[in-house]
């Protein structure tokens, strides 16, 4: 025994309607918009929540208004220096105008990766090696600005560009340990030289003092025995009073 005619078409009725909600009914999250295309025109951006459309007519495109953490693949780079280093970034982006990030380019993910890699190729290789592993602030705003710049027009903000590793050749990290080394070597001389002519100063004035002093060289003498006859040495010293042999000195200087 067959469904009848009315059960059957009842239930394509039933179906129909299913089909319809289905296809009308969008739910967009929070940070979803929908780029509406009716009879291939756009219609005003849709969303956040409930969003009808019309089924066959209408074609919605998600796009999602998050940031986007995007890895540059390291790149080979000559530096201004004829140095040759691999080096690797990372992105932070993300679309501000859904309607052009749909309009204006066909993958703006694969553009925007694409853009910044010819950026970080371009503005690394016109920098020096000491400049890429020092001034590092400098070159991650600078290539913020390029590739923001170039990506505006499709509705993309670039807010972060950060270079992680410069990988530099063996011979390459030899010769800046040499010259790292040797750099250590001239301030350990120059420091050596700086605290020489510094006690010479120091010595010079204590020099003076005593040379005003009768008694201050007598002291400074003592002194000095004090530091000699440390608690394990076997040697016995006995000073001579300065004043006992003070008349031969001066008798001699009177001969003289």
């Amino acid at each position: 025994m067959g469904i009848p005619p009315a059960v059957m078409g009842f239930l394509f009725v039933i179906f129909m309607v299913i089909y319809f909600l289905s296809s009308a009914i969008k739910i967009l999250r929070e940070y979803e918009r929908g780029v509406v295309f009716r009879l291939g025109r756009i219609i005003p951006v849709k969303g956040p929540g409930l969003v009808i459309i019309i089924p066959i007519i209408d074609k919605l495109v998600r796009v999602s208004l998050r940031t986007v953490t995007m890895d540059v693949p390291p790149q080979d780079i000559i530096t201004r220096d004829n140095i040759t280093v691999k080096v690797n970034a990372v992105i932070y982006f993300r679309p501000i105008d859904p309607i052009k990030a749909i309009t204006e380019v066909e993958d703006f993910y694969y553009a925007t990766s694409q853009i910044a890699q010819t950026s970080l190729r371009s503005i690394l290789g016109q920098s020096q090696l000491d400049d890429l592993l020092a001034k590092r602030d400098e070159l991650n705003a600078s290539l913020q600005k390029v590739i923001d710049f170039q990506t505006e027009p499709w509705g993309i903000k670039v807010s972060t560009v950060e270079v992680k590793n410069v990988d530099i050749p063996v011979e390459m990290q030899r010769a800046i340990a040499r010259q790292a080394e040797a750099e250590r070597e001239r301030r350990a001389k120059v420091i050596h030289a700086e605290g020489e002519f510094q006690a010479s100063q120091k010595l010079a004035d204590a020099a003076k003092i005593i040379a005003t002093e009768s008694g201050a060289l007598q002291l400074r003498f003592l002194q000095t025995l004090t530091e000699i006859a440390t608690e394990k040495n076997s040697t016995i010293i006995f000073p001579v009073p300065i004043d006992l042999i003070k008349p031969f000195l001066d008798k001699t200087g009177k001969t003289g």
